[in-house]
């Protein structure tokens, strides 16, 4: 017997109800994408994570590890050292997530340029 409710998410309507919608929240915003491209190339220690994420809090950094390692996308591994140390890799459920992202950063660096002009042009009209 299936204990999940079903909910039938209607394509381009982010209902309150629908669970993609949350799970959307959680790996499309800022931190959440950088700490899966970070993580990308091989597994990494917290600080190491921390210091490619320039601007990154420790507390929103651990918020963002610990909801990645909840919802499957990221693995959690305690080193046997001295003093103990964590190692952050991606899932395998991660990795699927890694083709749409990288499409996703391509475009942002492809475009970038045309972006920047739109928003130069918009905040030039802005000021009438």
């Amino acid at each position: 017997m299936n204990q999940h409710p079903t909910f039938i998410c209607q394509p381009g309507h982010f209902a309150a109800t629908c669970p993609s919608r949350e799970l959307f929240d959680q790996i499309a915003d800022k931190w959440s994408m950088m700490v899966l491209t970070v993580l990308d190339g091989a597994p990494q220690r917290f600080n190491s994570i921390k210091r490619s994420l320039e601007g990154v809090s420790q507390k929103s950094l651990t918020q963002t590890l610990r909801r990645l390692e909840r919802n499957g996308l990221i693995t959690r591994r305690v080193l046997p050292t001295s003093p103990v140390a964590v190692e952050y890799a991606m899932s395998d459920l991660g990795q699927t997530l890694l083709p749409p992202f990288r499409a996703l950063y391509r475009w942002t660096k492809e475009n970038i340029a045309t972006v920047e002009a739109s928003r130069a042009a918009f905040d030039a009209g802005a000021s009438r």
